[in-house]
């Protein structure tokens, strides 16, 4: 089912972006997809090395997987998880990297932004076979566990500890936007022209221009429509990051109640502020975009339409839409003027 999920929300993000690169010489274009870190990721690239950048990408996101699932026992997460209230555990320079930016940005969204949810994750199991409501009782007792000021980071020596025993990291939010820089890398030491980083529905990066010579143009998803050919409305990139999350990617629905994956570290429940969806996008000479337009997608979806336009605003470095339950779409600084054929569906925000 979940598999399912991912590939009708590929379909709905994708297709738009893809049909503009056809008709690419076989020598010079290059496309592969594969299922990496839980997700459907297409890699495509023009240029005289193509193929060999989309293998390095590749290649790169099996590295990465490595060590931030937390589903793989070896991986520096698991071994950070196994280890909590007892001792540091030294981890790899992209991990440490990704905690400390996660830092930073729980502290200046007054915690929205917190990687330490994985006891609750846990307990909903949204997405996987065990989903489910929990109980009051097991989500209060969980919550002690959450908190982004309980993980001790140790620069010198690139060690992190979890306070508490029982307290688990969860790099869901972040790990494939730092995976979309790292390939972006990948491509540019290849000199790649042009192409697509797309990993899954939710973070991508667009390299140069199609083979029009023109922006690629991004359909983001309508949120309450399952068919691929409805759209919010459309965005034109070039050479810029793009993020969405919504409450329709994971999700199941128990006594008319949507229960989505995007949840609250303060209440332990799926966030429920009337946000239904969320697109952000960072220009290619912000550093970290890809991981920073990730995380950003979860912080002002979990913050709500006022309380995270504002922040977006007050950062200067990004831009992004919140579309709310009324069907209203709530953009910060210059984004409206972004959105081509907004759907009839909604309209923005006064």
């Amino acid at each position: 089912m979940k598999k399912k999920r991912i590939y009708v929300l590929l379909a709905g993000m994708v297709l738009l972006l893809l049909c503009s690169s056809c008709g690419q010489k076989k020598t010079s274009y290059y496309e592969k997809s594969n299922i990496v870190m839980d997700t459907v990721v297409t890699l495509s690239a023009s240029g005289d090395q193509a193929e060999a950048a989309v293998e390095a990408g590749f290649k790169r996101l099996d590295e990465l997987n490595e060590m931030a699932s937390a589903t793989i026992p070896t991986s520096d997460i698991s071994r950070i998880n196994a280890a909590a209230g007892k001792n540091a555990v030294k981890v790899q320079p992209e991990i440490f990297k990704m905690l400390e930016v996660s830092q930073k940005y729980s502290q200046l969204s007054d915690g929205a932004w917190d990687i330490t949810l994985g006891p609750i994750i846990n307990l909903w199991g949204i997405g996987t076979e065990q989903q489910r409501v929990p109980a009051a009782a097991e989500i209060q007792a969980a919550l002690p566990l959450v908190g982004y000021e309980k993980i001790s980071l140790n620069e010198a020596d690139q060690s992190v500890k979890l306070e508490k025993e029982g307290m688990a990291l969860d790099l869901g939010g972040i790990a494939k936007g730092y995976a979309v820089d790292e390939v972006r890398r990948i491509y540019q030491n290849y000199h790649i022209e042009s192409g697509l980083i797309n990993l899954g529905a939710s973070s991508l990066y667009a390299v140069g221009k199609n083979k029009d010579h023109k922006d690629w143009a991004v359909g983001i998803k309508h949120p309450r429509l399952d068919d691929p050919k409805e759209y919010l409305g459309i965005i034109k990139l070039k050479e810029e990051n793009l993020s969405t999350s919504g409450d329709y990617e994971r999700c199941f629905i128990e006594g008319d109640k949507r229960y989505h994956h995007i949840i609250d570290p303060k209440t332990g429940y799926p966030a429920d502020n009337g946000v239904m969806s969320d697109t952000v996008v960072l220009a290619a000479d912000v550093e970290d975009g890809g991981m920073l337009s990730d995380l950003l997608t979860t912080t002002i979806f979990i913050m709500g339409a006022e309380k995270g336009v504002a922040l977006v605003n007050s950062l200067g470095i990004a831009q992004a839409e919140i579309t709310t339950a009324d069907y209203k779409v709530h953009t910060s600084n210059g984004f409206a003027a972004r959105i081509i054929n907004l759907s009839k569906d909604f309209s923005f925000a006064d």
